[in-house]
Order: structure tokens, then C-alpha cells, then sequence
């Protein structure tokens, strides 16, 4: 029996290399195990030549053996590395998790890791029983996140992009205003990126991420991302923005890489085709050369999408457009507020700013000690879930795309400070809170948001409120409490004010005139969190009992 040596070329990266070195190892042990029983003792001291295999079987053995203990030793090495990594941003995250989540690329690769990376360490331990490693991931991997979450983060940092105007390469290079931790992109983050806005048939953000990919890559950062694959990506993006000239430019470049790409060849006849056909058309025999400049954020017009007022709420989020004039602010006063001769006002009378003049909108001075929002953030944590809007339709409350937070309602008999709370807004306001809703208390981290919209229910939207039985949203009190480090304004398009956070403070305004109309200029928006952690809590005051305290108008706008 003649036993073929074995060929290694073995060059182990990771789990499926580890893989195949043990299984060759174990299929040469088979192999000898096999040949030694099938003979006898005096066979094969007799056979010289079949013994002298053997001596190669056995040296491509232990051949084997050692790149087995090399393959482990380098599996050890790699999970080495990452626990080393990990302990070192774990020290860092968790001294100081909000403001480390403040930054909204941790917070992306947060969800990524946690969805895609600690999945490949799993596998590669997988190769070797560890019944602890494993274990511990099954118990904890009903707490990660999951594609959908992975998704969502990297789609707050496209929502970012959009609305502070900023490059992919800002975030990229972590060149974010007010940031206490360096966090960078790779080139495979910037790709991933891109083909999750191209899957989504997303091109304008695909082809932004991917030109910061292409751009990192020829700049000599190692990727596993290939080029050609970012190139496919790019140039086929390019050509649905419109663009053939660049789309067909990139094209050559990908058959330059790869000549025998299986789209790339075919796509480039048909963007030389169709860009011949519009020369054609407009009576030219020769195109201009591709602009050769890099593709920015002002490259391609991003598409418009359903909120008609998105270019006015994103400006003022930006602190540009918002229309306050000397004159306005001429009518602006502040002033100390003690409820109409309240008691619990007398002695220490809240302190009160304008912040607009009409509709009027008020800001109230240490509205919250630092003592009582802790115990608020403290009693909500543990019930925060994805922040529900109400259907305006069935009344019921559900998630929507358009409000992206988490939030939790809180009861007076939860604890004493909430009932202070409610017990200091109905003082302050003059209306009972008798009929209000609960205390609602929302977090807005990476890209938190909740696009333009009203408080109130309008007339084609009768049932909005009718489960509760207390009438419509009369009035807002909006608690803030933290500051954040950049973004989260609160805005309001129809006449052009931004409110910023500014922790402990609240601001107050009315959504219906005294009549029970709408005020339909109250429509607001909560900006994308550009860095840092929002904390907020709101009371909506509802019409039920307020009969006396706030009563009836003589004309629909009083």
C-alpha cells in the first residue's frame, strides 16, 4: 500500500485556515492509523519501500502537528489582540459611557462590533471547545444588537451628515465639534457604509461613503475591502446619480484592476453606449473629459424626500436662518414667575425668559436640580424602549422612522420626586395636571431625532386622544436635562427659532389658542444629536380642566 506525501501550502489567517490544517493532520493520522492495521508485523518490516514512506508520512506528521500548534498559537495571538483592544476601549467606554457614546462613531461601531466582529471571535473560538467563551455569548447575545440595529446606527450617521452638512471624511477622521474621544473609520467601515446606503438604493450616501473609501485605499490604509469591489460599487452609484461622464471614468479604472470582472465589462459598453446616445441627442460628437475633482457633499443634489420643510428645519438645526431680529428681541423680557401668588412660589419665585414673542415661548431658570433629574434618568432606565408616537388615526401609541429616541413614562407614585415635578409644573403654569399625560422621559443618542411635528391633534385627526378622555395637547412643558456638546436643538420651521438644551432648564408654550383652535406655527422638531447625550422629559397638558384656569378666547386666535 502506497501512502501519496502530502502538499501543504498552508498560510493561516484565521479559523477556516486553522480548519484545514487539522483536518489534513487528522486525515494523515487516519491514513497511518488505516495502513498499520491492515497489516502485519512482518509485512511491513519487510517491505523496505513501504517503510520508507512511512518515514515521509511521518515527517509530513509532524510537519503537520507543528502548523497545527502554530495555528493555534496564531488563533491565540489573534484573540489575545482583541481582548488587549477591547480591554483598553472597554476602560475608556465604561468610565464614562455616555460621554463616550456621545460621539456618534463609537456609538456606529459599538453596534457594528457587537454584530458583526464579536460574531467572527465566536466562530474562530468555535474551532476549539471553550465551553466558558461560549456560554457567556449565549447568555449575553440576547442584549446585542442586531442588523437592524447595526443599520440603524449607520443610518443616524448618514441623518448627521445630512443635517450639519459635514463630509464623510469629518466623520471618517473623527473631526467632530466638542469631542473627548478619537474615533476613526476604516476603509472597510467606510465601504460597509456604503453598501448598506446602496442596498437600500440609497446612491447618494453610497456614493459619498464609497469615494471616502476609494480615498483612504489609494491614501495606503490596509483593507480587507478590495478595490474593485469598492470601484463596482462606485461607478455604478455614480451613473444612477446622473452622472456618466465619472460613473464611465471609474469603470475603466475597475477593468484596469480587474479585466475579467463579470459586470464591469458589460457596464462600461452600456454607460459608452448611453453617453454616446445623449451626445447624439445633443447634436456633439465629443464629451467633455470626467471632472476629476473629488466627489463632496455638494457634488450630486440629494434627493427630497417626504418633509417638505426639510432644507428650513435642517438650517436652523445648524443655527443658521433662525429669524430673530434686533426688534424681536427688543420684546423679550425676563422676569420672576410666582404662579399668580403661589405658596410654593412666594419664597422662591422660578425665574422666567422669553425666548420668543409670538407664539410665545418661555424658558424656566433651575426648573430641575441636578439631584431630582439624576433620580428621573435613574427610575427611567430600566423602562426605556424605542419612543412611540400616537397614531393619529386609532390613537394607539407606535414606533415611527420619523422619531428616533428612547423614552419611558413615569407615574407621581413611582417616587416623590416625580410627583414634585408634576406638583412644581402645575404651579408654575396656572393648569392642573390632574388630565395630563404621565411624565415622559426620552434619551436621544447617536442621531436621536424627532422630525417636524405638532403636539397637538388636528381636525382630521379627531380620535387622536379620544381613549384619553382629557381632550387635546393644550400646552408643552419640555424639561431639559443635560446639556449637549453639539446639535440637538429644539427648532421650529414655521417661524424660525431654535431652542437649545441647557441642562435643568424647561421651556413652555401653548399648542392651542384659548379658543381650542390649533396653533399650527407650534409645529417643532428635536435636532439629530451631533455629539453628546439628550436627556429630556415632557409634560403634555391636556384642555380637561382647564375651563377656569385658562379660559375661552372672544375670536379663534386669542
Amino acid at each position: 500500500m502506497k501512502i501519496p506525501h502530502p502538499v501543504f501550502h498552508l498560510d493561516i489567517r484565521g479559523s477556516k485556515q486553522f480548519c484545514l490544517t487539522m483536518a489534513t493532520f487528522l486525515e494523515l493520522t487516519l491514513l497511518t492509523l488505516l495502513f498499520f492495521s491492515s497489516h502485519t508485523q512482518a509485512e511491513i518490516f519487510t517491505s523496505i519501500g513501504q517503510m520508507t514512506d512511512l518515514i515521509f508520512t511521518e515527517r509530513e506528521l509532524v510537519k503537520s502537528l507543528k502548523e497545527y500548534i502554530e495555528a493555534e498559537e496564531l488563533k491565540l495571538e489573534a484573540v489575545k489582540s482583541w481582548a488587549n483592544k477591547l480591554d483598553t476601549l472597554t476602560h475608556a467606554s465604561t468610565s464614562d459611557p455616555e460621554g463616550f457614546l456621545a460621539h456618534p462613531v463609537n456609538a456606529y461601531k459599538l453596534m457594528k462590533r457587537l454584530n458583526t466582529e464579536w460574531s467572527e471571535l465566536e466562530s474562530l473560538v468555535l474551532q476549539d471547545p471553550s465551553d466558558g467563551f461560549i456560554s457567556n455569548m449565549s447568555v449575553h447575545r440576547q442584549y446585542f444588537p442586531d442588523e437592524e440595529d447595526e443599520k440603524g446606527a449607520a443610518k443616524a450617521l448618514m441623518r448627521l451628515q445630512d443635517t450639519y452638512k459635514l463630509d464623510s471624511e469629518s466623520f471618517s477622521k473623527g473631526k467632530l465639534p466638542g469631542v473627548r474621544y478619537n474615533a476613526l473609520l476604516t476603509v472597510d467601515d467606510c465601504f460597509d457604509m456604503g453598501k448598506l446606503a446602496y442596498n437600500e438604493n440609497d446612491y447618494y450616501h453610497a456614493v459619498l461613503w464609497m469615494q471616502q473609501a476609494l480615498r483612504q485605499m489609494d491614501s495606503g490604509e490596509d483593507a480587507k475591502t478590495l478595490k474593485a469591489d469598492i470601484l463596482d460599487y462606485l461607478s455604478y452609484s455614480v451613473y444612477q446619480m446622473g452622472d456618466l461622464p465619472r460613473a464611465i471614468e471609474l469603470t475603466r479604472r475597475l477593468v484596469a484592476i480587474d479585466p475579467s470582472h463579470q459586470r464591469a465589462g458589460g457596464n462600461l459598453r452600456y454607460f459608452e453606449q448611453l453617453l454616446s446616445k445623449e451626445l447624439r441627442d445633443m447634436g456633439r460628437s465629443q464629451q467633455e473629459p470626467a471632472d476629476e475633482r473629488p466627489i463632496q457633499l455638494d457634488t450630486y443634489e440629494r434627493p427630497k424626500d417626504y418633509l417638505p420643510e426639510r432644507e428650513v428645519y435642517e438650517a436652523l438645526c445648524r443655527g443658521e436662518g433662525i429669524k430673530m431680529t434686533q426688534k424681536r428681541r427688543s420684546r423679550l423680557f425676563c422676569r420672576y414667575q410666582d404662579g399668580n401668588r403661589n405658596p410654593r412660589l412666594l419664597l422662591k419665585p422660578m425665574k422666567e425668559e422669553d425666548e420668543w414673542d409670538s407664539p410665545h415661548i418661555v424658558r424656566f431658570l433651575n426648573a430641575l436640580s441636578d439631584e431630582e433629574i439624576e433620580k428621573i434618568k435613574e427610575l427611567a432606565k430600566p423602562k426605556l424602549a424605542r419612543a412611540t408616537v400616537r397614531d393619529p388615526k386609532t390613537g394607539v401609541l407606535t414606533v415611527a422612522h420619523y422619531r428616533v429616541s428612547k423614552s419611558a413614562w413615569l407615574e407621581g407614585e413611582d417616587d416623590p420626586v416625580i410627583e414634585r415635578v408634576n406638583q412644581r409644573i402645575e404651579d408654575i403654569t396656572g393648569l392642573t395636571v390632574d388630565t395630563a399625560e404621565l411624565l415622559q422621559v426620552a434619551n436621544y443618542g447617536v442621531g436621536g431625532q424627532y422630525e417636524p411635528h405638532y403636539d397637538f391633534s388636528r381636525k382630521d385627526e379627531p380620535d387622536a386622544f379620544k381613549s384619553l378622555g382629557t381632550g387635546n395637547r393644550v400646552a408643552t412643558f419640555l424639561n431639559y436635562m443635560s446639556d449637549v456638546e453639539a446639535g440637538g436643538a429644539t427648532v421650529f420651521p414655521d417661524f424660525g427659532a431654535a431652542i437649545w438644551p441647557r441642562k435643568g432648564t424647561a421651556v413652555f408654550w401653548y399648542n392651542l389658542f384659548k379658543s381650542g383652535e390649533g396653533d399650527y406655527r407650534t409645529r417643532h422638531a428635536a435636532c439629530p444629536v451631533l455629539v453628546g447625550s439628550k436627556w429630556v422629559s415632557n409634560k403634555w397638558i391636556h384642555e380637561r380642566g382647564q375651563e377656569f384656569r385658562r379660559p375661552c378666547g372672544l375670536t379663534e386666535v386669542d
